[in-house]
Protein backbone atom coordinates (compact mmCIF):
# COMPACT_ATOMS: atom_id res chain seq x y z
CA UNK A 1 0.00 0.00 0.00
CA UNK A 2 2.99 2.40 0.82
CA UNK A 3 4.68 1.74 -2.27
CA UNK A 4 1.16 2.74 -3.89
CA UNK A 5 0.71 6.12 -1.86
CA UNK A 6 4.69 6.89 -3.10
CA UNK A 7 4.27 5.68 -7.15
CA UNK A 8 1.26 8.01 -7.17
CA UNK A 9 3.29 11.14 -5.43
CA UNK A 10 5.65 10.85 -7.43
CA UNK A 11 3.54 11.11 -10.82
CA UNK A 12 1.63 13.53 -9.28
CA UNK A 13 4.79 15.71 -8.67
CA UNK A 14 6.23 15.27 -12.10
CA UNK A 15 2.62 15.98 -13.60
CA UNK A 16 2.77 19.07 -11.28
CA UNK A 17 6.24 19.55 -12.91
CA UNK A 18 5.78 19.35 -16.39
CA UNK A 19 3.25 22.19 -16.20
CA UNK A 20 4.82 24.35 -14.56
CA UNK A 21 7.60 23.65 -17.32
CA UNK A 22 4.93 24.35 -19.92
CA UNK A 23 4.19 28.01 -17.92
CA UNK A 24 7.73 28.95 -17.94
CA UNK A 25 8.09 27.99 -21.70
CA UNK A 26 4.93 29.75 -22.37
CA UNK A 27 6.20 32.91 -20.39
CA UNK A 28 10.08 32.94 -22.00
CA UNK A 29 7.73 32.52 -25.44
CA UNK A 30 5.62 35.61 -24.67
CA UNK A 31 8.69 37.75 -23.65
CA UNK A 32 10.83 37.00 -26.79
CA UNK A 33 7.57 37.70 -28.86
CA UNK A 34 6.77 41.28 -27.47
CA UNK A 35 10.96 41.78 -27.66
CA UNK A 36 11.89 41.03 -31.47
CA UNK A 37 7.67 42.13 -32.56
CA UNK A 38 6.23 44.30 -30.29
CA UNK A 39 8.31 46.41 -28.55
CA UNK A 40 9.59 48.47 -31.60
CA UNK A 41 6.12 49.98 -32.17
CA UNK A 42 5.07 50.29 -28.29
CA UNK A 43 7.93 51.60 -27.90
CA UNK A 44 8.30 49.98 -24.56
CA UNK A 45 9.68 47.23 -22.67
CA UNK A 46 7.02 43.97 -22.42
CA UNK A 47 7.46 44.62 -18.40
CA UNK A 48 5.68 48.32 -18.89
CA UNK A 49 3.37 47.04 -20.97
CA UNK A 50 2.16 44.13 -18.88
CA UNK A 51 1.38 46.90 -16.54
CA UNK A 52 -0.97 48.38 -18.01
CA UNK A 53 -3.42 46.67 -16.59
CA UNK A 54 -3.59 43.80 -13.06
CA UNK A 55 -3.85 40.04 -13.92
CA UNK A 56 -7.47 40.74 -13.24
CA UNK A 57 -7.88 42.67 -15.76
CA UNK A 58 -6.10 40.92 -18.17
CA UNK A 59 -7.85 38.06 -17.63
CA UNK A 60 -11.33 39.83 -18.11
CA UNK A 61 -9.90 41.42 -21.28
CA UNK A 62 -8.57 38.19 -22.60
CA UNK A 63 -11.82 36.24 -22.08
CA UNK A 64 -13.69 39.06 -23.79
CA UNK A 65 -11.44 38.30 -27.02
CA UNK A 66 -10.12 41.54 -26.70
CA UNK A 67 -6.80 41.28 -25.95
CA UNK A 68 -5.51 42.22 -29.64
CA UNK A 69 -7.14 45.67 -29.71
CA UNK A 70 -6.48 45.96 -26.26
CA UNK A 71 -2.74 45.64 -27.62
CA UNK A 72 -3.24 48.13 -30.90
CA UNK A 73 -4.78 50.16 -28.07
CA UNK A 74 -1.71 50.39 -25.79
CA UNK A 75 0.63 50.81 -28.71
CA UNK A 76 -1.08 52.30 -31.46
CA UNK A 77 1.72 52.09 -33.99
CA UNK A 78 1.24 47.96 -33.83
CA UNK A 79 -0.36 46.49 -36.85
CA UNK A 80 -1.88 43.68 -35.18
CA UNK A 81 -2.49 42.14 -38.39
CA UNK A 82 1.28 41.34 -38.74
CA UNK A 83 1.15 39.21 -35.67
CA UNK A 84 0.49 35.86 -36.09
CA UNK A 85 -2.46 34.23 -34.30
CA UNK A 86 -0.71 31.69 -32.45
CA UNK A 87 1.35 34.51 -30.71
CA UNK A 88 -1.16 35.98 -29.10
CA UNK A 89 -1.98 33.28 -26.00
CA UNK A 90 2.40 33.47 -25.46
CA UNK A 91 2.16 37.24 -25.01
CA UNK A 92 -1.13 37.20 -23.22
CA UNK A 93 0.83 34.97 -20.54
CA UNK A 94 3.80 37.01 -20.21
CA UNK A 95 1.68 39.67 -20.09
CA UNK A 96 -0.65 38.20 -17.18
CA UNK A 97 1.99 37.29 -15.61
CA UNK A 98 4.05 40.26 -14.55
CA UNK A 99 0.61 42.44 -15.07
CA UNK A 100 0.68 45.58 -11.99
CA UNK A 101 0.43 44.36 -8.43
CA UNK A 102 1.62 40.81 -9.51
CA UNK A 103 4.66 41.43 -7.54
CA UNK A 104 6.41 39.10 -10.44
CA UNK A 105 9.54 40.21 -12.02
CA UNK A 106 10.82 38.67 -15.17
CA UNK A 107 14.28 37.79 -15.21
CA UNK A 108 15.94 39.26 -18.31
Amino acid sequence: MRFFVVVITMLMLSMTSAQADKHTRMLIIGQKIFKKKLRRYCRFSGVRFARYHTQDEWEEIWDEGRFAQETKKICPRLDITRIKKSWWRPVYEFTHEYARGSGHVPHC
